[in-house]
């Protein structure tokens, strides 16, 4: 009997599976490298430091075990066709580990003495606070690897099974490299003139350009009506130049744009500027339900670096009964969303990695709906919860922080938590909570928030049992309104309510994301500490 393409396919990757070392969890990388923290020979400087030899190698046998799981995947990718959920999480794993080989790339640059021209490249791409880089990249590479399970978990495949032990084996290469980074600060690099006021490596126009009134100046107009260079988002983005050192600036005039719209992590220094929320919409309905993943059911989707948004709104119309449904998925570092809004259901906003603010943002869902494993600062923003399925409860946020070591977390800071228009008025039959720990070590921080009568007087939900409530970090510092209340509240290990200033403003734009570094030169509105 003649064997089908797949089969072969199949028959191919457990040959290579059973072949290579790099998709076992005893790896020779894996055996060899410090569990421990070694030595850091960090200089004192601040302009370089080198890491031990040890970290060094162990990312470089990191970065070997990816490259050896792509080409098994990709393997898959052209016999995959007429599975959309398969084909779709395939497609996942390959972004997402192609993503940990440039972060993995990136921390190796970074850690070499700065007279290489790897090194000055590193630091064009972060805000030159090295520690503080060096732990956002490897924790954005360590959770990689868990979307990638959790999409192919989806499917019927043994596709999972056979790269199971090669993605542990990365994760827990990367898990020990971040360990090794010492949790210091470390002293601050300007890239330019101190007295410029902002880093050097993000341009000052920034300022202007958010600042600005309606009719910016763009290199790009996408409109509608074909009085624009372009009728559709994505060829806007497309046309776009890469690893663009300047800012790019896209001008969305107003309609709604039913497109899925992705920039890839080329497509640096991004700027969609739209004509307001609620005028320039991009609209789509990609859902779990029709077999999309939930990575890939995103409405807009970006990877590229330095990336801006502002007067826009990204939606999923998919609806409840689709489950997860995401409008907006980011992976942009330094990053920031400004007076735009993101509407759906459940998972609305992934805030997949990386450090990210946003400003005067509208977001409204059910479950989940602000999750993911960045570094994100939500401050000024309005959150709605809206009416979900009969059976299902609200909750604002499922923080993903996997590994104690990670930098990530979720801060909301003058932000209100109320309940939408279809929910107003059920409050009392339907459950609302803060959030939920998506994993292990789930961070995250209501502070000088509004919070409103829509939540349960208990405040956060758990995930499974007793799963993370030791482990979690929740907390909240000086919240107001009839649902901040705390009278009522868990009483997990990992709950606290913060009343010391000292230690609250740790979640702060300037201590969290280090703010101050690059927020500046992008003109957009932040408070820098915990007083507006």
């Amino acid at each position: 009997m003649a064997h089908s393409p797949t089969a072969v396919a199949f028959l191919l990757l457990l040959l290579l599976f059973f072949l290579s070392p790099a998709l076992s969890l005893t790896s020779p990388s894996l055996q060899t490298a410090s569990a421990s923290s070694p030595k850091n020979n960090s200089t004192s400087s601040g302009s370089s430091f080198a890491l031990s030899t040890s970290f060094l190698s162990t990312l470089r046998s990191t970065l070997d075990e990816i490259q050896k799981l792509i080409s098994v995947l990709s393997t898959f990718s052209d016999v995959l066709g007429g599975d959309l959920r398969l084909s779709s999480a395939v497609s996942d794993c390959l972004d997402l580990l192609d993503l940990s080989s440039d972060e993995l790339s990136l921390t190796i640059s970074a850690s070499q003495p700065s007279t290489t021209s790897t090194a000055a490249s590193a630091a064009a791409e972060g805000t030159g606070k090295r520690l503080s880089d060096l732990r956002s990249w490897l924790s954005a590479a360590l959770g990689n690897q868990d979307t990638c399970k959790e999409s192919l978990d989806g499917t019927s495949s043994v596709v999972g099974s056979l790269v199971g032990g090669g993605l542990q084996t990365v994760t827990s290469l990367v898990a020990n490299g971040l360990r090794q980074v010492p949790a210091g600060s470390g002293r601050r690099r300007l890239m330019g003139k101190a007295s410029e006021g902002f880093p050097a490596w993000l341009s000052a126009g920034d300022r202007r350009l958010l600042q600005a009134p309606a009719g910016v100046a763009a290199d790009a107009v996408v409109a509608q009506d074909g009085s624009g260079q372009y009728t559709t988002v994505g060829a806007a983005v497309e046309a776009a130049p890469t690893e663009s050192t300047k800012r790019y600036v896209i001008h969305v005039k107003r309609g709604v744009y039913k497109e899925n719209v992705e920039i890839k992590k080329k497509k640096w220094n991004i700027m969609l500027v739209g004509d307001g929320m609620g005028q320039s919409i991009i609209s789509a309905s990609r859902n779990f339900v029709d077999g999309w993943t939930t990575y890939r059911s995103a409405t807009f989707a970006v990877s590229g670096k330095g990336f801006i948004a502002r007067d826009l709104t990204i939606e999923n119309t998919a609806g409840p009964s689709k489950h997860q449904a995401v409008a907006l998925r980011s992976d942009s570092d330094l990053s920031v969303y400004y007076r735009s809004s993101f509407l759906g259901y459940q998972d609305t906003l992934y805030a997949h990695s990386l450090r990210q603010f946003y400003r005067d943002c509208l977001i409204t869902g059910t479950v989940d709906f602000v999750f993911g494993n960045a570094a994100a600062v939500f401050q000024n923003c309005v959150l709605l919860a809206r009416r979900p399925l009969p059976d299902q409860k609200n909750s604002v946020t499922a923080q993903g922080r996997k590994d104690p070591n990670q930098n990530t977390g979720f801060s909301l800071q003058f932000c209100n938590v109320s309940a939408d228009a279809d929910l107003a008025g059920l409050t009392n039959s339907t459950a609302s909570y803060l959030g939920r720990p998506w994993k292990e070590y789930s961070r995250t921080v209501f502070m000088q928030s509004y919070l409103g009568g829509l939540l349960r007087p208990e405040g956060w939900l758990e995930w499974n049992g007793n799963f993370a409530l030791d482990t979690l970090y929740y907390a909240e510092y000086m919240n107001y309104g009839p649902g901040s209340g705390l009278a009522g509240r868990v009483k997990w290990p990992g709950y606290r309510v913060l009343t010391n200033s000292a230690d609250a403003v740790n979640f702060t734009v300037g201590q969290f994301i280090d703010g101050n570094l690059w927020l500046p030169s992008t003109g957009v509105k932040y408070t820098s500490g915990l007083t507006a």
